[in-house]
């Protein structure tokens, strides 16, 4: 459900070169500043001046210190823009293979992973959680029966009704809520023809933006196009979900509230070796995987929610 986009790469950049341009302008101010010129005499029409004196030991630091940054800055920019180019390669592989894939096969764990999803202790014990809406078109694991377990069916099994937040993308910048919704009904096709909450409600009301909620969320159910044993996840380039993820994790810290377990929805040819997704600081790891194979608890905090 979202659009590929290079603008962390530019905007990485352009910070970059700022602090770059800062730096050199403050290493002139302190050379000249150091520096003592000798007053000028105009007698005769002679201009006579005192040698300039060598650099200080401080801008000779400042200078070297700048050379420095430099360097690691082009290293960084070499480092990112070989994992841009590895993600791109791994996203257009795995693209494919989904394509290929046998639409009845499909089905099949698709029904089979949400089987897992519906009752597994965690789903069954969550009362808020964030879920995304199947796009058929991005081939991205079927959400349907869990979501319509959630809406259709009432408080059973003493937990009570589910509260569900699903993705509203409001720009191409990253820009993500996840909104409050009761029924199915409340979803409209968006420009892409993906589908979303309204931002009101039929009454004209605003729904509840799982940013301004009282209370926490239990569990987050992400899709991706790649993921690995190690909770590494691969999206589809937009930075929507890993922006989302991390101002919610620092929301949940700042509130002191116990951290949402992050379960990533993937297909059997959509899991790949350790080591072939490469990462950034932006890319948040997930806790557990749900393939057709089972649920495959990564963090500590999978692993403590399995035994509940």
């Amino acid at each position: 459900m979202v659009i590929k986009h290079t603008y962390k790469k530019e905007k990485n950049k352009n910070k970059k070169q700022s602090m770059r341009k800062y730096m050199k302008q403050v290493a002139v101010a302190l050379m000249t500043k150091s520096t003592i010129f000798a007053p000028t005499l105009t007698a005769n029409s002679l201009s006579l001046s005192r040698p300039r004196p060598p650099p200080t030991f401080a801008s000779h630091s400042i200078t070297t210190m700048i050379n420095n940054q430099e360097q690691q800055h082009q290293l960084e920019d070499a480092n990112l823009d070989a994992i841009f180019k590895q993600k791109k390669l791994l996203r257009s592989r795995v693209r494919k293979q989904l394509k290929a894939m046998d639409p009845t096969l499909r089905s099949q764990e698709d029904d089979e992973i949400q089987r897992l999803v519906l009752e597994a202790p965690w789903f069954k014990s969550c009362q808020r959680l964030c879920a995304y809406i199947t796009c058929k078109a991005l081939r991205e694991v079927d959400t349907s029966k869990v979501l319509y377990e959630i809406l259709a069916n009432p408080a059973k099994d003493g937990h009570s009704r589910k509260k569900l937040y699903v993705p509203r993308v409001e720009d191409k910048n990253s820009n993500m809520r996840m909104l409050n919704i009761s029924s199915l009904d409340d979803l409209v096709a968006n420009s892409m023809d993906i589908l979303e909450p309204a931002p009101v409600d039929g009454n004209g009301n605003k729904r509840e933006d799982v940013m301004q909620a009282n209370d926490p969320v239990d569990l987050f159910l992400l899709p991706g196009l790649a993921f690995d044993r190690s909770g590494r996840r691969l999206g589809r380039g937009g930075g929507y979900y890993d922006t989302f993820l991390k101002n919610y994790k620092e929301l949940a810290g700042a509130r002191n509230w116990k951290q949402p377990l992050l379960v990533a929805l993937s297909y059997s040819i959509q899991i790949v070796d350790e080591g072939s997704i490469p990462v950034t600081q932006n890319d948040i790891p997930v806790d557990a995987l749900v393939s057709p194979a089972g649920v495959i608890p990564i963090s500590s905090a999978a692993l403590d929610r399995l035994k509940d």
